[in-house]
């Protein structure tokens, strides 16, 4: 495969199809970061202008808005440059993404949360580079940043002026690129051992994760999910990868090419930590705070062991007890539920109230909860991609 130096920014027509990954692609994919945006930071911290656009971004949060006339130069580039979605987007599949969001998002948020995250603690390069990190070195405010931003992605007007999604996208790709350079160029990462922070590698093994990581941990739930659901939430992801600066020659454009690349990120990248630890520990005392009570702590590790298993589990001390068993049960009661959930009103809110424990008191403003109605069908239900040995 062919790639070039630079990442493809947000204006890029279809992606071409993507090689077989191997050691020596993802090498190269975790020597680069983003050059779009990486350029801009450096060019604002060069001109001095850094505070500027950081008081000015405070206005920018819908998309349409005018840029401020005293944005600086470099800045309002970047902006312009990267405003519009990819015109590979499918609007048609991207609106069934956010009927299968709709119809889901508590699994969702449960697979964002007891899985995913914990997943990239357990990727050491990873966890050193959030623990380093102010912004990203507290579970609580990641998991609203990452709840706020999918929520965004998923609303009717994600795209259309007046979203804030595209913003927000935006947003998050500046501050990778200022993270990039401040542990770059501070001295604060070794980029002889870890590569470069925030790197191509790490991009699409977060966007692997998000995506396909997080369906798996909906499949393991028992969540009712169609083939054609999983592949809308999946291209939905696509998109969001192209707008956070991905190079999407080497972003996987199926499930199985997906399962592939994060196959061998996580063969390559997996193992304990200190700091996998610490951000471990922070995430689950998270959890076991929001929910009233002391008697369902135990749930929290146990829902993770069960989603990531007891490899991760060990490598992040995830505590062991009894629970264990019962989080085993989850899919099958969840099951059960959803089952008798056309029966009568009892079923419909018994379904409900489990599954509203699963997101952050803070959050369920920003996602409601699954709409009545727009139920997942039972047939053609998703398997997943089958391993990579």
């Amino acid at each position: 495969m062919t790639r070039g130096t630079t990442a493809v920014n947000a204006t890029q027509t279809t992606p071409p199809h993507p090689a077989r990954y191997d050691e020596a692609a993802l090498d190269v994919l975790a020597t680069r970061g983003d050059p779009l945006a990486d350029a801009t930071v450096a060019t604002l911290i060069e001109r001095g202008e850094v505070g500027d656009l950081n008081t000015l971004m405070r206005f920018l949060t819908t998309a349409g808005d005018r840029l401020p006339e005293r944005l600086p130069a470099a800045a309002a580039e970047y902006f312009e440059a990267t405003a519009m979605p990819p015109d590979w987007v499918d609007w048609d599949v991207m609106e069934r993404a956010r009927l299968f969001f709709a119809d889901n998002a508590a699994h969702i948020n449960t697979g964002l949360s007891f899985a995913a995250m914990p997943v990239t603690y357990a990727v050491p390069r990873l966890a050193r580079l959030l623990s380093s990190t102010p912004s990203l070195a507290y579970p609580s405010r990641r998991m609203a940043g990452t709840g706020q931003f999918v929520t965004y992605l998923m609303r009717g007007d994600s795209f259309a002026e007046g979203g804030t999604f595209v913003p927000a996208a935006q947003k998050v790709r500046l501050l990778h690129a200022a993270v990039r350079h401040h542990l770059r160029e501070g001295g604060h990462w070794d980029v002889a051992r870890d590569g470069t922070p925030i790197c191509q590698e790490d991009m699409i093994g977060g966007f692997g994760t998000f995506s396909l990581l997080v369906l798996d941990a909906m499949h393991r739930l028992g969540a009712h999910m169609s083939e054609e659901g999983a592949e809308a939430y999946f291209h939905a992801w696509r998109v969001v990868a192209a707008l956070l600066g991905c190079d999407m020659s080497a972003v996987p454009e199926t499930l199985t090419e997906c399962r592939a690349y994060l196959d061998l990120y996580l063969r390559r990248g997996l193992g304990p930590s200190p700091e996998g630890v610490a951000l471990t520990t922070r995430l689950t005392r998270l959890y076991e705070d929001a929910v009233p009570g002391t008697l369902l702590d135990p749930m929290v590790p146990a829902t993770i062991r069960y989603l990531v298993g007891d490899t991760i589990s060990g490598w992040l001390e995830v505590a062991r007890s009894p629970w264990d068993a019962v989080a085993r049960a989850v899919p099958v009661f969840l099951g059960l539920l959803e089952t008798v959930e056309d029966s009568g009103p009892f079923a419909e809110w018994a379904l409900d109230r489990v599954m509203h424990h699963a997101i952050l008191t803070e959050l369920r403003p920003e996602y409601g909860m699954p709409e009545y109605g727009t139920k997942a069908p039972r047939s053609g239900r998703w398997v997943p991609p089958a391993p990579v040995h």
